[in-house]
């Protein structure tokens, strides 16, 4: 599990049928500089499905791969790549130098 912003949304006129009910939103992946406030080296971007109603700058938590579907599985079959399982209401970093 790892830790995400949401930055946008994703619009689509399809739909797969299990997938009803959400949404597709944009993360930008957060590590432990870019929580305690500093500058990261590099941007990571992905599209994570979400049916809980993240909304834009709100941080998340997030599975990739087959962790990813689940929360669906066995009842539904679902062409996921990384699901959002929580809205984080503050994540809090302590950096030692």
């Amino acid at each position: 599990m790892r830790i995400g912003k949401v930055v946008g949304k994703v619009s689509h006129s399809l739909l797969y049928p299990t997938l009803t009910g959400g949404r597709f939103v944009i993360l930008e992946v957060q590590d432990r500089f870019s929580l305690a406030g500093k500058p990261r080296q590099t941007t990571e971007v992905l599209v994570a499905y979400d049916h809980l109603g993240a909304g834009e700058g709100d941080q998340v938590a997030f599975t990739e791969s087959r962790e990813a579907c689940m929360p669906f599985y066995p009842e539904k079959i679902v062409p996921l790549d990384a699901y959002v399982t929580a809205i984080l209401d503050r994540v809090i970093i302590e950096m030692e130098i």
